[in-house]
């Protein structure tokens, strides 16, 4: 059987990422951010790290961090829900990386 057309190579790269892609609680968390909790906060905020169920979140301003902890309810709950796993149990913020 001939193929009409060769296939995406997104195919095969989504493929390639899925079978190196670590699969430490903190990566599953940074791959589904996005989803959890949009567009406009995923952009101002980056999952750096996650210990015990606590996820430290980092905040490109203060009010950012500020924001996300009077969220962090809705946070965690969107996050386990895309996660499909209460793996989440708290948020922490910070502006500052360390």
């Amino acid at each position: 059987m001939r193929r009409s057309a060769p296939r995406p190579l997104s195919v095969a790269v989504e493929a390639l990422a899925a079978s190196v892609a670590p699969v430490t609680p903190l990566a599953r968390i940074q791959a589904v951010w996005p989803q959890a909790v949009g567009a406009v906060v995923a952009e101002n905020a980056t999952p750096l790290r996650e210990r015990g169920g606590v996820v430290t979140v980092y905040c490109r301003q203060a009010v950012w961090a500020q924001e996300l902890a009077l969220m962090a309810p809705e946070i965690v709950a969107g996050l386990n829900r895309a996660l499909g796993d209460d793996l989440v149990r708290e948020i922490r913020t910070t502006a500052t990386p360390r």
